[in-house]
């Protein structure tokens, strides 16, 4: 999460100490359950037209696949998604069909 969001979100919250939860649960107040986050994102990702199946880990793949793609440095997207090994941000790095690392070369 950028740093901006990071402060935009935590400014919500004013005085409310580390304790309380940050997405509070309409049901009572208290935290959000695992279950809810997953209706949460399922239904938004409805909302959005998305057919596909989306789960959290869905959106945090995608998160990585993008960055990758745009040119973003694998070991940035390594420590944005907290991974103690290169190889296992490597799983995100995938081969199109119709691309060539020969378009990197100098001619």
């Amino acid at each position: 999460m950028p740093v901006s969001v990071w402060n935009a979100v935590q400014s919500l919250r004013k005085d409310a100490g580390d304790s309380f939860p940050v997405f509070r649960s309409r049901k009572g107040g208290g935290h959000l359950d695992e279950s809810m986050v997953w209706r949460i994102v399922r239904r938004a990702s409805k909302r959005a037209g998305i057919e596909k199946a989306v789960s959290c880990h869905w959106l945090r793949h995608a998160h990585a696949s993008h960055a990758l793609d745009r040119g973003a440095p694998i070991h940035l997207v390594q420590a944005t998604l907290g991974h103690s090994s290169i190889q296992t941000t490597g799983r995100y790095l995938h081969a199109r069909p119709t691309d060539s690392s020969a378009r990197y070369l100098p001619f």
